[in-house]
C-alpha cells in the first residue's frame, strides 16, 4: 500500500501539531492580556482578521444552493459566484441573496456548511430525489470554483482546506423528511458526504417532532423509537445531529440518546428572543454537559423577534450564552440566502470580522475565545463525532436495520393492498 499507514499517522500527528498552533499562535497583534486595550475600530479589525487567517470562520449553515435552484433551477453554467451578485439579476433584485465569493472572501470565511434543503411539501412524495439534486449541485459548484473552495468532509479535511487558502465547504442536510424515514438512504448520503442533518425542519417527520408544531411534551415527546434509531445510526457514521428547527422534547431526546456531541446549526438564545426556534437556557445546559455547541443565527427575528437588529443585538446571544454555559459551546450559523431581514453591521457574509470586532469591544474577549467562537470549537466537536465513530467501529457496531413501525405514505404514489392485487391479477 506503498506506506499508507505511516503517512496516515504522519498526517494525523500534523493536523494536531496544526490546531495546537493556532491556539498558540501569536503573531502580529496584541498578547491575549492586552486585548482590553483595543480602544479604535481599526485595532479590532486588525486583530480580527489576524485570528481569522490562523483559525477557519467556519459558519453552520447557508441556503445558497436553494437560491439556485429557485433563480436558475440547478444550471450552474449561467451562475457567475466569483462576481459581485449585488450587481447580477436576479440576485441583485432579492432581499434573500447575500453570499457570493467575493464576499466570502471579504468575511474571511474558512469553513462553510452549505445546506441541502428542500421544502416540507416534498415530504412522502420526492423529498429524497430533490435532497440528492441539492447535493450533486453543491459538489459541482464546489468543483466548478476549486480555485476557492474545497469539499471537506472531515474535520482533518477542514485543516488541509484552510492550510491552502480555501473554503472548506462541507454538506449538511436541512430537515429529516428528506430521509423519507429510511436509515438506508441516511447511510448514502453519509457516503456523499452530507456530515449534518437537521432532524426537522418546518414539519414533523413521522419520527420526530418540529419546533413550529404545537405539542404537549408530556403526551407527544420528541423522537419516537425509530427516531433514537436514527440518532444511533448517525453516531454510528459519525454524522453531526443539528437540532435546529426541533421541538424541545425532540432535542431533550436526542441530547439523552446521543453518544456524540450535538450541533444547533443556525439557533439564537431563547432568554433574549424568545421564538420557538430558539435554545432555552435548561437546553443549553444539557448542550454543555453534552460537550456541544449553538451556532448563534443572525435572522432579525430570531435575534431582536422583529423585523429590526444589529451586530450588537446578535453579541447579546453570544454573551448570554457565554455567561450561562462558557465560551467553548458557542459558534456562528448565520443562515444567510435563508432570510430576508439582517442586523445591521451583518448584511451578508462580508461582515463577519464586524460581529468579532463587536465582541473585542467589550474588553472581555481574549484572542482564544475569538478563536473558539470562529471555528475551534466546531472542529472539536466534529472530531469528537469521529472518534465515537471510531469507537463504535471497533466495537464491531453493524449498520441499523430497524425499519418506520407506520410509515406515513399520505400523499405518495404507495399502492394499497387491493391496488397490489388487481395489479399482479393483470
Amino acid at each position: 500500500m506503498k506506506g499508507g499507514g505511516h503517512n496516515r499517522v504522519w498526517t494525523a500527528t500534523l493536523i494536531t501539531l496544526t490546531l495546537g498552533s493556532w491556539i498558540g499562535k501569536v503573531g502580529p497583534r496584541p498578547a491575549d492580556g492586552e486585548i482590553a486595550s483595543l480602544t479604535s475600530t481599526r485595532e479590532r479589525l486588525e486583530t480580527v482578521r489576524q485570528v481569522l487567517s490562523e483559525v477557519p470562520l467556519i459558519d453552520g449553515h447557508n441556503d445558497l444552493p436553494w437560491n439556485i435552484r429557485n433563480f436558475l433551477h440547478n444550471q450552474l453554467a449561467n451562475f457567475d459566484f466569483d462576481k459581485d451578485l449585488r450587481q447580477v439579476a436576479p440576485w441583485s433584485k432579492s432581499a434573500w441573496s447575500q453570499t457570493d465569493l467575493l464576499r466570502l472572501r471579504q468575511g474571511m470565511v474558512g469553513g462553510q456548511f452549505w445546506a441541502a434543503y428542500v421544502p416540507c411539501d416534498s415530504q412522502h412524495l420526492n423529498a429524497v430525489q430533490m435532497t440528492l439534486e441539492q447535493v450533486d449541485l453543491i459538489k459541482r459548484l464546489i468543483e466548478k470554483y476549486s480555485q476557492h473552495m474545497q469539499f471537506a468532509a472531515s474535520y482533518k479535511e477542514i485543516l488541509e482546506a484552510h492550510n491552502r487558502g480555501r473554503i472548506a465547504s462541507l454538506i449538511g442536510v436541512e430537515g429529516g423528511h428528506s430521509l423519507g424515514s429510511s436509515l438506508a438512504v441516511l447511510r448514502t448520503l453519509y457516503q456523499l458526504g452530507v456530515r449534518y442533518l437537521t432532524l426537522t425542519h418546518t414539519c414533523n417527520t413521522p419520527w420526530a417532532k418540529s419546533s413550529t408544531v404545537e405539542q404537549n411534551e408530556q403526551i407527544d415527546g420528541g423522537l419516537t423509537s425509530f427516531g433514537k434509531a436514527v440518532i444511533r445510526e448517525m453516531n454510528r457514521l459519525g454524522m453531526l445531529i443539528d437540532l435546529s428547527h426541533t421541538a424541545r422534547a425532540t432535542m431533550r431526546d436526542a441530547l439523552r440518546a446521543s453518544k456524540a456531541p450535538l450541533i444547533f446549526s443556525h439557533s439564537s438564545a431563547f432568554a433574549i428572543c424568545n421564538s420557538s426556534r430558539n435554545v432555552p437556557d435548561d437546553i443549553l445546559k444539557q448542550l454543555a454537559a453534552n460537550k456541544g455547541l449553538v451556532m448563534v443565527t443572525f435572522y432579525n427575528y430570531f435575534v431582536k423577534c422583529g423585523a429590526e437588529a444589529s451586530v450588537t443585538d446578535v453579541a447579546e446571544h453570544i454573551y448570554h450564552i457565554r455567561n450561562l454555559i462558557g465560551v467553548d459551546h458557542i459558534g456562528v450559523g448565520g443562515d444567510f440566502d435563508g432570510i430576508n431581514k439582517t442586523p445591521r453591521g451583518l448584511e451578508d457574509v462580508s461582515r463577519y470580522p464586524e460581529l468579532f470586532a463587536e465582541l473585542l469591544r467589550s474588553g472581555k474577549w481574549t484572542v482564544l475565545d475569538l478563536k473558539k467562537v470562529a471555528g475551534l470549537n466546531l472542529l472539536r466537536v466534529l472530531r469528537q463525532v469521529e472518534r465515537v465513530r471510531d469507537d463504535m467501529r471497533t466495537a464491531g457496531e453493524l449498520p441499523s436495520e430497524d425499519l418506520l413501525d407506520s410509515p406515513d405514505t399520505s400523499g405518495s404514489c404507495a399502492l394499497n393492498i387491493n391496488e397490489v392485487q388487481r395489479v399482479m391479477e393483470v
